[in-house]
């Protein structure tokens, strides 16, 4: 037996508006998650990791978390480098922070990484990433670059001083849950049509 018309309806609503729910455009959510997989930069690198950085555009802030592994040398120094001219490839200078990241640990061949960036803090830019602009104008093109896939986080070596690792930050894929519904909702349309 069939459900009743407006069960159907309703089942097709709260399925799409589910779905829709966890498609919310990145750049209207508080915190956008950001992730990434490190490779070698270099021919002989050896080391791998994976970071995740969570860019909260209410607070302004930036926190990073990274692991990496076998290195080649041990870590000098590690930054956010921003913003290439295309996605996904590429080479430009450091945007986020002089010298290295605070409390990145240095004279290693494996570890962790956690810390909070102030991107209202002037000092968190290098001068050649943030030129003359404000600390508000810096963030805001380095969530530009990050959005568009033209960041990366990147870990230097002691074999590899202008870079052992590294990986352009993205925003992870939509949820299977979100595809999910809204390919129920788009059958259970279908289907009422047909009928």
């Amino acid at each position: 037996m069939p459900f009743p018309t407006s069960f159907s309806r309703g089942l097709v609503a709260a399925t799409l508006a589910t779905a829709l729910s966890f498609v919310s455009t990145p750049a209207s959510a508080a915190v956008i998650r950001f992730v990434t997989t490190f490779g070698p930069e270099a021919a002989l690198a050896t080391g791998s990791g994976s970071a995740r950085a969570l860019f909260d555009t209410t607070m302004q802030t930036l926190a990073l978390e990274a692991t990496f592994s076998g290195l080649s040398g041990v870590t000098t120094v590690a930054h956010i480098h921003c913003c290439t001219a295309v996605a996904g490839t590429g080479t430009i200078g450091v945007a986020v922070t002089p010298g290295t990241l605070p409390g990145f640990p240095v004279g290693v061949t494996s570890g962790t990484y956690a810390r909070i960036l102030d991107l209202t803090d002037p000092l968190t830019y290098t001068a050649g990433f943030r030129g003359t602009s404000t600390p508000a104008e810096a963030s805001a093109r380095l969530l530009a670059g990050m959005l568009s896939g033209n960041a990366y986080f990147n870990i230097h070596s002691s074999t590899f001083g202008g870079g052992e690792i590294r990986g352009f930050l993205q925003v992870p894929e939509p949820g299977v849950m979100a595809m999910l519904g809204v390919a129920l909702a788009g059958a259970a349309l279908r289907r009422r049509r047909h009928q």
